[in-house]
């Protein structure tokens, strides 16, 4: 006779907390019918696409751990690799993802941070409840980016970049191309190349909470 004795108590290393967040968060897209595709070779910089309204979205999948008072999911959206120098930290940039995809096991959600806010960052803050303050600017609730209304957003997105797209004439050689939209964080890190982009004839929209607050563009 065999005895099985579960241990409930190991807590999980970090290789296997990114496995099972990878693994809910394919899961949720599933739920929406949303394809999924994964790369042939392991550790790139993305570790799965997402087929949404015909634009395959770049995601890195991070854990969330929840705080002891339950009121912050703390994600550590940086990566680290050991070399002969010891650990090496590096953060991700928007030429590499669109976005994180977070699992928090503690709460069994799946949410979805959109690269061009967050690129840039080491470690990330959601709040599962408003702070008692009544604080609202410089916080990021984690509704604002739970998995099923990240994904609408993106098929909004993409529907207008489309009638974008298709308001221009067929025969014309140049293409009408929409602003690009960019976070608030993003737009403070590298506020030199925006300006230099906006100068150069892009039109620039920087978002506060997915909502437009400025437009950049070259001074007629």
């Amino acid at each position: 006779m065999f005895v099985f004795e579960v241990l409930t108590d190991i807590p999980h290393d970090s290789n296997r907390k990114g496995a099972v967040a990878e693994i809910e968060i394919v899961a949720a897209a599933t739920k929406l019918d949303i394809p999924v595709l994964k790369p042939v070779a392991e550790h790139g910089r993305c570790d799965l696409a997402l087929d949404v309204a015909g634009k395959l979205w770049r995601v890195q999948c991070k854990w969330g751990s929840l705080s002891k008072a339950k009121d912050v999911i703390n994600v550590y959206v940086g990566s680290s690799r050991l070399s002969t120098k010891g650990y090496l930290h590096r953060t991700y940039s928007v030429d590499e993802i669109d976005l994180f995809g977070v699992y928090c096991g503690d709460l069994d959600r799946v949410f979805l941070l959109p690269a061009e806010r967050f690129a840039g960052m080491y470690q990330v803050h959601l709040r599962v409840t408003p702070p008692r303050n009544g604080q609202r600017a410089c916080i990021n609730l984690a509704d604002d980016f739970d998995f099923v209304g990240a994904i609408a957003q993106l098929e909004e997105r993409c529907h207008g970049m489309a009638e974008v797209v298709g308001s221009s004439p067929t025969s014309s050689t140049q293409q009408v191309a929409g602003p690009i939209t960019i976070g608030t964080d993003l737009f403070r890190n590298r506020l030199g190349e925006w300006m230099q982009r906006a100068a150069g004839g892009e039109d620039i929209v920087v978002t506060y909470r997915g909502r437009p607050r400025i437009r950049l563009s070259r001074a007629v």
